[in-house]
């Protein structure tokens, strides 16, 4: 079982529990697909994209689940990265857990990777 892994704030998806459906943050609605990192890169895009923010929560998602309109393409440094074309159903959510920022203020994962 792969998971794959989605930093969204905690608005976004409160509102996604309520409409049983994510349709993506503004960044993922104007690429046409829901960004997601594999284990390996989410920290990265934490460090990236969501630098010292808090209010954040990280969405796990059994890559198996999403069948077809998951794909893998090339991105930030020529890795692959997995990309979601269509809404992620939140009862594919394996986990959504509140993303603490560290006493350095970058994202702590270890709790949630330990």
């Amino acid at each position: 079982m792969a998971l794959i892994y989605k930093i969204v704030t905690a608005q976004e998806w409160a509102t996604a529990l309520a409409n049983g459906l994510f349709a993506g943050s503004s960044v993922d609605i104007v690429d046409g697909f829901i960004h997601f990192s594999t284990q390996a890169q989410v920290a990265e895009t934490a460090a990236r994209h969501f630098a010292g923010k808090e209010g954040l929560v990280l969405v796990a998602v059994e890559e198996a689940s999403l069948g077809s309109s998951l794909v893998y393409e090339v991105s930030r440094g020529g890795a692959l990265f997995p990309h979601l074309y269509g809404p992620l159903p939140t009862a594919l959510a394996r986990f959504a857990l509140p993303l603490p920022l560290g006493p350095d203020g970058a994202h702590d994962f270890a709790g949630i990777f330990a």
